[in-house]
């Protein structure tokens, strides 16, 4: 990584999934609710309610499944150590198979087994990747669900903000304004990827923007 690449960002899954979600969702509630002929009071009122409480269902069911897959490596991780300290040369042996499924073999795969082998943690941290696909470096519940809840929070506002401003034709000015968002999101988003902006901020227009219009759709037989 160079000086000028960004850090790696261990909650950006979580941020993006809350930022199309509140865009989605508040632009349904928009787009049903104006369906209907109500006033832009109405749309706003409806239109908070849902960010804060579907935000908050939101985060709190990330939490919640954050939480049960880190309790779950904790499981395994146990049970590897378990392993480690009650049958070390079977472990060894899947220590083996592991670094040999990377390539190494011979002098150097032996070699390897036995420098790893001689650090617990680091012992238990190849076989929990190698047997089991679990990164050693788990997310942290709390810090994931406030995540997913300011990123719906920040784009779930922006369908609303051309009533809050009591703009003329405001329902097209949010639907111009949610597509933005997405458009950027997925522009933000490829500064953790190799895919260039324009076409990250694309793929991403494209997958909101679908579910924007499913809402709409939507929204609107039942506001008939």
């Amino acid at each position: 990584m160079t000086l000028d690449d960004p850090a790696p960002q261990p909650h950006l899954r979580d941020m993006i999934y809350g930022a199309i979600d509140g865009g989605v969702t508040t632009f349904a509630i928009v787009a049903g609710v104006t369906g209907a002929g109500l006033s832009p009071f109405v749309i706003v009122a409806l239109g908070l309610a849902n960010v804060l409480a579907d935000g908050f269902s939101m985060a709190a069911g990330n939490y919640a499944g954050t939480k049960a897959e880190l309790e779950d490596a904790q499981r395994l991780r146990a049970a590897t150590q378990a392993r480690i300290d009650t049958d070390p040369d079977a472990a060894r042996q899947s220590l083996r198979s592991v670094l040999a499924r990377r390539g190494l073999h011979g002098t150097v795969l032996e070699a390897a087994s036995t420098q790893i082998a001689q650090n617990r943690a680091a012992w238990t941290d190849m076989l929990m990747e190698g047997q089991h696909g679990l990164a050693t470096d788990r997310g942290a519940p709390l810090r994931a669900a406030l995540a997913t809840f300011l990123a719906f929070l920040a784009v779930g506002l922006v369908p609303m903000l051309p009533f809050l401003l009591g703009l003329a034709q405001a329902f097209a000015v949010s639907a111009l304004l949610t597509l933005a968002s997405f458009f950027a999101i997925g522009a933000i988003k490829s500064r953790w990827s190799l895919t260039p902006w324009w076409r990250s901020g694309l793929e991403t227009l494209g997958i909101g923007g679908a579910a924007a219009a499913i809402a709409y759709a939507v929204g609107t037989v039942f506001a008939v």
